[in-house]
């Protein structure tokens, strides 16, 4: 791996953080058929990300070069550490949202955003700049360039639906000024940016739309359901619910998701497309599954409803299933399992953390 600051320096090999960090759990042969006729230089944004680095793995898996670009606002160097020695990965510390040339790329992946509730909720500025500003530079690189342009965007353009499960052409039930607005209209002007643009001026785009997405390295403390639940219990600290825990999410497994996405970057379809498991659990089910993963005998401690949260999350994923011959493998106990080590390993960092 290499890391440099200007675009027209490879820079010199630079080890990661000596922090938590897991080898690919992304191949070849869990991801499907990735192997294209040759290998490409892409660009991937928000590479250090949780779902950036395993698209990442995905792409190297392939045979591709990548370009991995994130300025390490919410992602972690430990989630690239397993690329240190990886000739065929460079990694550019770079925000997005300045414009920047990474040179001639045949693809993008544009997955730089802050995710999780309490990122945008800290960086709501920032979350609305990389969702303009960000998404219109990285989309110049692909017009420049002539290379194709994957966008990820959310469930959460849908907001807390009125229609149930959500289809791709349900325009959603969003508070535009509310907590949740940063991420949520950001997310919503980038769709239509990168419309725009496939439609002004020709550019190759596609664009997912991500449900509830669990596995390793996704970040310990970073507020979502499974992360929240699976530390808590490990922990041996009561479990953090929400409302009455009747609200309902689908969780789809990391590898899922990264193979769905893959499959849709070789597309020629412009909207965007549902990748999500379309198996919906209650909160408190999804709590129950956690403490029998995990066997820790801890309680629930039930607190407030957050504002604008939705009630109910979907995804109708019939689109995906014709266009793409896609649907989810792996559902939650097993992906619960798949993800255990990890946590713990997590929960172990933060013990010798504070006893050092």
């Amino acid at each position: 791996m290499y890391v440099c600051n200007k675009t027209s320096n490879r820079g010199i090999p630079r080890l990661g953080d000596p922090t938590l960090g897991l080898k690919s759990i992304a191949s070849a042969n869990t991801l499907g058929d990735l192997g294209l006729v040759k290998s490409k230089r892409i660009m991937v944004t928000g590479a250090a990300g949780f779902l950036g680095s395993h698209l990442t793995d995905a792409l190297l898996a392939a045979g591709h070069e990548v370009l991995g670009v994130d300025n390490f606002c919410t992602g972690s160097m430990a989630n690239l550490k397993h690329l240190e020695r990886e000739e065929r990965f460079e990694l550019l510390e770079q925000d997005i949202v300045k414009a920047f040339d990474p040179g001639p790329v045949d693809y993008v992946f544009n997955f730089a955003s802050p995710a999780s509730p309490p990122d945008y909720l800290r960086l709501g500025v920032e979350t609305l700049l990389v969702g303009s500003a960000g998404t219109i530079n990285t989309l110049e690189i692909a017009r420049k360039y002539g290379a194709g342009y994957l966008h990820a965007s959310t469930s959460e353009c849908y907001g807390d639906p009125l229609v149930h499960p959500q289809v791709e052409t349900y325009w959603g039930h969003v508070n535009p000024i509310g907590p949740r607005s940063v991420y949520d209209e950001s997310k919503r002007f980038a769709e239509a940016a990168v419309t725009a643009y496939q439609r002004y001026h020709g550019v190759n785009t596609h664009m997912v739309r991500i449900f509830n997405t669990y596995g390793p390295r996704l970040a310990a403390n970073d507020g979502r359901v499974i992360s929240n639940f699976m530390m808590q219990a490990l922990r041996g600290e009561s479990l953090t619910m929400y409302g009455d825990g009747s609200q309902t999410r689908s969780f789809c497994y990391v590898s899922d998701l990264i193979e769905g996405i893959v499959r849709l970057s070789k597309t020629d379809y412009h909207a965007p497309v549902n990748i999500g498991n379309p198996v919906e659990w209650t909160i408190l089910e999804c709590a129950k599954e956690v403490v029998a993963v995990t066997g820790s005998k801890v309680d629930i401690r039930f607190e407030p409803l957050p504002q604008d949260d939705p009630t109910r999350r979907r995804p109708d994923i019939s689109l995906a299933k014709s266009l793409l011959g896609w649907e989810p493998k792996i559902f939650l106990r097993e992906g619960l399992q798949k993800s255990l080590e990890y946590f713990k390993e997590c929960v172990e960092a933060e013990q010798l953390a504070t006893t050092a």
